[in-house]
C-alpha cells in the first residue's frame, strides 16, 4: 500500500503526500475509494483532500469518475534539476535541428516502459502529432520511444513486448519483429516509425548517450521519409552529440 497513513496523528501534510502517493506507474487513474485504500486514509478525509487538490491542479478528475495526476505536477515536475537541466541544455540544439528542417522536433525521456515528452517544438508541416510535453506515449510505436527501449534494460523490454498495443494498422505488434528492429536500432544508431502511432506522420529519432546510457533522445516528425530521411538523422546526430558534450562524462 502507498502511503499508508492509518496510524494516528499523522498530519494533513503526510495525508497529502499520501494521496498524491496513491499513484504511480501501475496506477495512473484511481477512483476515490482506491486512493483511500492506497492511501490508508478514510474515505470522507479522502474526498475532501482530493477535492482540495483537484481544485488546485495538481489533480484531475476524469468523466467516468477517476483521478488522474494534474498538470500543476507536471510544471513543479520539470522544474526537477534533472529535467530542466537536461532542457535547458537541449533547447539551443533542438532549436538548430527546427531551423534547419521546421519539422516538429521532439526531446524525450524514458520512464518506466512509456515514453515521456520533455520539449517539443512545432514543426510548420501539417502533419498529426499527438504528443505534447508532459504526455507518456508507448515506447513501441514511436521514433523516440525506439531509440530510448532499444537501449533501455531487459525487464523493461520484456514488459513493452508483453503489451504491444496497436494504434494504428501499421503498429508493430509482433515481438519478433520489434526485437530485430530495435536490434536495427543499436546497430545503425538511429529508429524510425512510419504511421505507427498516427496516420499521415513518420518520425525519425537518434539517442542521447551518456556514460553508456540513453538518457534521452531527439526525433522529428514528418510526412515522409522516403527523400530526406539521411539528411534529417544527419541533424539529430549532429544535435545529440552536442547534448552529449554538454551533459559532459
Amino acid at each position: 500500500m502507498a502511503g499508508n497513513t492509518s496510524h494516528p496523528g499523522a498530519s494533513v501534510t503526510s495525508r497529502v503526500l499520501a494521496v498524491l502517493g496513491a499513484f504511480d506507474a501501475d496506477h495512473r487513474a484511481l477512483t476515490l475509494t482506491q486512493i483511500a485504500d492506497r492511501a490508508g486514509i478514510p474515505v470522507p478525509t479522502a474526498h475532501r483532500l482530493v477535492r482540495e487538490l483537484a481544485g488546485g491542479g495538481a489533480l484531475e478528475r476524469r468523466d467516468h469518475g477517476t483521478y488522474v495526476v494534474g498538470q500543476l505536477l507536471w510544471d513543479l515536475g520539470l522544474l526537477a534539476p534533472s529535467q530542466a537541466g537536461l532542457r535547458e541544455i537541449a533547447s539551443p540544439f533542438l532549436h538548430d535541428i527546427y531551423g534547419a528542417t521546421l519539422a516538429t522536433v521532439h526531446l524525450a525521456v524514458r520512464e518506466g516502459a512509456e515514453v515521456l515528452y520533455i520539449a517539443r517544438l512545432s514543426g510548420h508541416q501539417s502533419v498529426p502529432v499527438v504528443s505534447t510535453v508532459g504526455s507518456r506515449l508507448p515506447m513501441h510505436c514511436t521514433g523516440v520511444g525506439k531509440v530510448l527501449l532499444a537501449f533501455a534494460p531487459a525487464e523493461i523490454q520484456q514488459q513493452v513486448f508483453g503489451n504491444l498495443t496497436r494504434v494504428t494498422a501499421y503498429t508493430i505488434t509482433q515481438p519478433g519483429r520489434l526485437e530485430h528492429e530495435l536490434g536495427r536500432v543499436r546497430e545503425t544508431g538511429f529508429a524510425q516509425t512510419h504511421e505507427e502511432m498516427s496516420l499521415g506522420a513518420c518520425s525519425v529519432a537518434v539517442p542521447v548517450m551518456a556514460s553508456g546510457t540513453a538518457v534521452a533522445s531527439v526525433g522529428i516528425v514528418v510526412r515522409s521519409l522516403r527523400t530526406d530521411r539521411d539528411r534529417l538523422v544527419a541533424a539529430l546526430t549532429v544535435a545529440a552529440k552536442g547534448i552529449e558534450r554538454s551533459i559532459g562524462p
